[in-house]
């Protein structure tokens, strides 16, 4: 095979941004039937999108009901075990020092890993907690299961580039909520609003630290909820200033009505999924070697940037040009 016939992915993905392409939403249900129709959703999108768009992540924690934490984790490990194929299921599990995590972990994990993209570890605050989860995954035969963690305190911050160092963890997530309440009173409580989480000094430097120590590791920043959930338009506001501004390439979502805006919001524009696509092409003709486009050099270094814009569009369900498309028709793994 030669240079110019290798898939774009083999050739640029050293980068540390392109370390892992997962979806960029990730939607959160804790409640048996919006479990399910999260589920369902996720399926009809898959069979509209082509592939999955949207990870479901079922909460054993803060969105489930309180007092039958067995009960829950099984019925969690049997929706993961159904779910249709190439459905990304995941489950946030309670916190390592909660009496239910170990419970968690050997019925979730130890049942429906094979099934599971990855568990969501809630509230993080240093690196023990990582290395506690990992112990348990193990334990429970699931040792080939990513770590995601949930950075909601501002001791958690503070370590966040070490907990985004550890090879187990694949990506960090802004607990907003929780970090405004552990100010005790510093913070208003507009900083928990669309607007608010964007101006007020404190939230804005965590969210600016988590996303840095996400790319400084090549791991996956996520963005918090929005709970206005009922206006599409705040919510795609955000979650635009959030990928543009702040770096997250990912975003929570807690409402079905949440996840197309999402989407849009993380998508290119579709000029420069274009542009993307005839710089690869001229790039791969050239045997990735330097090239101009009207008068501007670009190399392997802007390449990678350019491959991440398609496979940032695959990913959000944009329409690629046909001389992309090619590159998306299997996992870049087998190309």
């Amino acid at each position: 095979m030669t240079t110019s016939a290798a898939h774009p992915a083999q050739v640029l993905l050293g980068a540390q941004a392109g370390a892992h392409g997962i979806p960029v939403c990730d939607h959160y249900s804790g409640v048996e039937v919006r479990m399910r129709k999260s589920l369902q959703l996720q399926q009809q999108m898959q069979l509209e999108f082509g592939h999955c768009v949207f990870d479901v992540t079922l909460d054993c924690e803060d969105g489930a009901p309180v007092g039958q934490e067995r009960e829950h984790a099984m019925l969690v490990a049997q929706l993961a075990r159904d779910a249709a194929p190439g459905a990304r299921v995941a489950a946030r599990v309670h916190t390592v020092d909660h009496p239910a995590f170990q419970q968690d972990m050997t019925i979730i994990a130890g049942e429906a890993g094979l099934r599971l993209c990855h568990i969501m570890l809630p509230k993080v605050e240093t690196v023990d907690d990582v290395l506690a989860a990992e112990r348990a995954l193990d334990a429970a035969g699931a040792n080939h299961l990513p770590l995601h963690a949930l950075i909601e305190s501002p001791a958690a911050v503070h370590r966040a580039f070490d907990i985004a160092a550890h090879p187990r963890i694949q990506s960090l997530s802004f607990g907003l909520m929780d970090f405004v309440s552990a100010h005790g009173g510093a913070i208003p409580a507009t900083g928990m609003t669309s607007d608010g989480q964007f101006q007020h000094p404190l939230v804005v430097r965590a969210k600016l630290e988590i996303a840095a120590a996400c790319h400084a590791h090549g791991k996956v920043p996520s963005h918090c909820v929005v709970t206005e959930f009922s206006d599409a338009a705040v919510l795609q506001a955000a979650a635009g200033r959030a990928a543009r501004e702040y770096g997250y390439t990912r975003m929570w979502s807690i409402h079905p009505a949440q996840i197309r805006p999402i989407l849009a919001a993380f998508a290119p524009e579709q000029s420069e999924i274009a542009r993307a696509a005839r710089i690869i092409c001229a790039a791969m003709e050239a045997d990735w070697a330097p090239i101009s486009e009207d008068g501007v050099l670009h190399d392997r270094a802007s390449y990678r940037y350019f491959w991440q814009v398609l496979d940032r569009a695959h990913q959000t369900g944009r329409a690629l040009p046909p001389e992309a498309q090619a590159w998306f028709a299997q996992p870049q793994a087998e190309a």
